[in-house]
């Protein structure tokens, strides 16, 4: 159950996702735990983010950053600074 991150993808791989054309999240700073029932992709355009999944090493990241979550991972999010972000799941 790892978390990948991928920092500051180039333009090019951003336009083969399609990144611009996925939805918009934003959330304020804050803690919660939260479970992945399908893989989520997600492109940070502002934030700084520490996801730990149950039972691992937490995994810090922010904008610019290219991350995706495993399907099946149970995890606690705490946002450091207000994060929007693209997302994707499937």
């Amino acid at each position: 159950m790892d978390i990948t991150v991928e920092h500051a993808p180039s333009l090019e791989r951003q336009a083969a996702l399609g990144i611009d054309s996925w939805p918009i999240w934003t959330k304020e700073p804050s803690k919660f735990p939260w479970f992945y029932d399908e893989k989520e992709t997600c492109y940070l355009l502002e934030g700084d983010v520490t996801v730990t999944p149950d039972g691992g090493e937490a995994v810090r990241f922010g904008a610019a950053d290219l991350v995706s979550f495993p399907s099946g991972m149970s995890c606690v999010w705490e946002i450091h600074v207000a994060v929007r972000k693209h997302y994707r799941f499937g």
